[in-house]
């Protein structure tokens, strides 16, 4: 909408990650929601009303540094800023959605996006835990520019539709507003499942198990559940309360889930089968770095990206020495690597007072 019009305002859901905070911009508080006036365009935009603290521009190459423990703007919650009437009405309906044949898991993305176009956003973020167990994880952190997004066909003139932004508005919506009802199980088939890993892989497998009437064990070497999705993610690309919930979820379906279990050194694959599971899913993830093996790269403040954002992330060193956890913190860091951790570890690092 214009500014000063307040005509959509129940419709607009937006994220500012780049926003400047300079004189031009007018920030109004309204009730429970912020809104943005954005200087050029005149157009405004709203989203829920969070306190990150003060708030530094980003103009002429000036950085925000931001907590590790919380989110960085509204950013960390919606990529992009959109309004959903606009974006699921630019979904063509294709006969034959490429978006689907290349979604891993083949959600039903044609589906749902017209349910959410028509405001039935229950019924699309139902339709989307169909085929997802971890649609608010994967709509924040899948490379939906290689997969679904990467096919739309509306992409091939322009931007695609916003598939991912799309799914974890649907699903936050309804883990927010939802009545938290377990969907139907089946009756007990008596089989007993070991789930080593509770990663994004072990968390699926056990999701699609136990409400096929399996009896569903979950162990984790580490002291808390969540994989890389804990461990690896930094919470200012997905909200550990996210996880957390997912984990909470499938415990009340059934699943039991074990942390602080070291397949393979406190119990063995052998000594599982002896006590009765009828069958061990490993997921156990990648989560051994790969070295260059280099001169040097074993010196005081040369880690591998694993180990730098377990520290920040599970161990939450950024709060050393008030934890028992510290991290290297450095005012020049070469990050080498380009891919999707190496950004992870740039950005914690800016996070940790980094310049350059």
């Amino acid at each position: 909408g214009q500014a000063g019009s307040t005509a959509d305002l129940n419709t607009a859901s937006v994220a500012l990650s780049q926003l400047s905070y300079g004189p031009e911009n007018e920030t109004r508080i309204v009730g429970q929601a912020t809104f943005f006036v954005h200087p050029f365009s005149g157009r405004y935009s709203a989203s829920l009303l969070l306190d990150f603290g003060p708030r530094i521009a980003q103009r002429h190459g000036a950085v925000e540094h931001r907590p590790l423990g919380r989110s960085v703007g509204i950013g960390a919650e919606v990529a992009q800023a959109f309004e959903l009437d606009r974006l699921t009405g630019r979904c063509l309906g294709c006969g034959n959605p490429y978006c689907e044949w290349k979604c891993p898991v083949h959600n039903y993305i044609p589906n749902w996006l017209k349910l959410i176009d028509e405001g039935n956003l229950f019924e699309a973020a139902e339709l989307s835990h169909q085929t997802n167990t971890l649609p608010e994880v994967c709509g924040r952190v899948c490379p939906q520019e290689i997969q679904c997004e990467g096919k739309c066909i509306v992409g091939k003139k322009g931007e695609p539709v916003a598939i991912g932004n799309l799914e974890r508005f649907a699903a936050d919506h309804e883990r927010a507003h939802g009545t938290g009802e377990l969907p139907p199980t089946a009756e007990s088939t008596g089989k007993k499942v070991a789930v080593v890993g509770s990663g994004p892989s072990g968390l699926t497998v056990a999701g699609d198990l136990i409400v096929k009437g399996h009896d569903v064990t979950v162990m984790e070497a580490f002291h808390k559940s969540g994989g890389v999705l804990v461990y690896g993610i930094p919470e200012f690309r997905l909200p550990k309360a996210i996880v957390a919930q997912e984990v909470n979820f499938l415990e009340r379906l059934g699943v039991m889930v074990e942390c602080n279990a070291v397949v393979g050194r406190t119990v063995s694959l052998d000594e599982l089968f002896e006590e009765g599971y009828d069958a061990i899913y490993l997921g156990v993830g990648a989560g051994l770095p790969r070295f260059m093996n280099i001169p040097g790269e074993n010196l005081i403040g040369i880690l591998s990206a694993n180990e730098y954002l377990t520290r920040a992330n599970l161990m939450k060193a950024y709060l050393f020495p008030d934890v028992d956890t510290p991290i290297p913190k450095g005012k020049n860091v070469v990050v080498l690597g380009a891919g999707n951790v190496a950004m992870d570890s740039a950005r914690t690092a800016m996070r940790l007072g980094a310049e350059k």
